[in-house]
């Protein structure tokens, strides 16, 4: 059918507008993109260790410069610092440093150690290096109101060469303890030996495993309490619940591209189905925002399941998830974990099965539950209660026992 012929500048002019419109976006994306990669490029000497790495200790700062952002109440630094695998290696871990104004108290400053959820692998990925670091970490200020010096681990191979330890209790809990030690050697710094581990997520589990470590690894130092915001820490739950869910694609991918670097033998096609196999790969190379694209148009548009089967059931994997699942906290170092009931990814069940499993150990948990809430707004949300409970841990009030009350969700059987 041919159209009436006063139409067609009409046409015209709306595909013009169109095609302007669109070209415009792709070129305002390309120079965003370029841009970002020559910001990258510029950072990368910091982020590029000695080779090799000259002797030291654990917590040695091997580099520090401004983090180049404004932070009310005191200044950020940009640090790289010794660190140390699972089984004693040495590793250069990256990271943030916030340091309150003024002069230091008698006695130094506390020091919360920040541990960050899941945020993908590649080096352009690590908090440290992203041109707005602090976006997430609104309670941050108000930790230097009170005086408090904040440390912010990228995790090692996050942000610097190698493979990261993703979800490797030995070596997220070694860099959440050595960016405390770390923090110690800055020049007027006033930190203390008393220090808090507060994780959310992947970062959950960092500072439970954290709090695992914490007395033999670094007995100089005084872990004074834990918070945990939708901690990883049911391995066996969570992947029970989620092996053939959408999270899987950006846990299992992380998971597959990193643990049989530390792990010899552990074989990532005993795990997978054939997409799994053809486009792991992929999310490695993305951001967590770009991984949650691929996860939702892969499992939830296409139906392509991540996993053959759940990875708890593969005799040769099963050992290193239980090696790595978070155990019990010591009995004298308070603990407080927070759960959103709405939470798609850290399932709320397998935060509530922790919480019954370690009660029974004897542990004594604060707990706070919130509903409508987002897995990656929780701890944003919570925040503000989390450091008036850290608060009252420092100076020395009784902690809260939630261990007679029932949770919200029931635990997994």
């Amino acid at each position: 059918m041919t159209l009436p012929h006063a139409r067609h500048p009409v046409i015209v002019i709306g595909l013009v507008v169109v095609l302007t419109a669109i070209l415009a976006w792709v070129v305002l994306t390309v120079s965003a993109d370029v841009r970002e990669d020559h910001r990258q490029d510029a950072l990368a000497p910091f982020y590029s260790p000695p080779s090799p790495l000259p002797a030291g200790q654990p917590g040695d700062v091997l580099r520090s410069e401004p983090l180049g952002i404004t932070v009310a109440g005191g200044r950020a630094l940009r640090v790289l610092y010794r660190s140390q695998t699972a089984d004693g290696a040495p590793t250069a871990t990256s990271g943030m440093v916030f340091i309150p104004d003024g002069a230091p108290p008698p006695g130094g400053r506390p020091v919360i150690s920040w541990a960050h959820g899941t945020v993908g692998l590649a080096p352009q990925c690590a908090p440290s290096r992203l041109d707005s670091p602090v976006g997430n970490l609104p309670w941050l200020e108000e930790m230097l109101a009170r005086g408090w010096v904040v440390t912010a681990t990228d995790y090692a191979g996050l942000g610097t060469p190698g493979t990261s330890g993703y979800l490797i209790s030995g070596e997220e809990g070694r860099d959440v303890i050595n960016a405390v030690r770390a923090v110690r050697h800055i020049p007027g710094s006033g930190a203390s030996a008393r220090w808090v581990a507060w994780g959310h997520s992947q970062g959950g589990h960092a500072a439970l495993a954290a709090g695992d470590l914490a007395a033999t690894y670094a007995p100089e130092l005084r872990l004074q309490a834990i918070a945990a915001a939708a901690p990883a820490a049911d391995l066996e739950g969570l992947l029970a619940l989620q092996w053939n869910q959408s999270a899987a694609w950006v846990i299992g991918a992380d998971v597959v591209g990193t643990w049989p670097q530390r792990y010899p033998g552990l074989d990532p096609n005993a795990l997978l189905t054939a997409n799994g196999q053809n486009h792991w790969q992929d999310i490695l190379g993305k951001c967590i925002a770009g991984a949650a694209i691929t996860a939702i148009v892969r499992q939830d548009m296409l139906g392509q399941d991540f996993f053959a089967r759940n990875p708890w059931d593969v005799p040769a994997w099963r050992p290193r998830f239980i090696e790595n699942t978070p155990q019990p906290t010591p009995r004298d170092v308070p603990l407080l974990i927070a759960q959103s009931v709405t939470d798609e990814v850290v399932l709320p069940r397998t935060t509530a099965t922790i919480i019954r499993e370690w009660c029974a150990a004897g542990v004594g948990i604060g707990t706070l539950w919130v509903n409508s809430v987002s897995h990656n707004e929780t701890a944003i949300v919570v925040g503000p209660a989390v450091v008036q409970w850290i608060s009252q841990r420092l100076s020395g009030a009784p902690a809260p026992d939630d261990c007679g009350l029932t949770t919200p969700v029931a635990p997994l059987p």
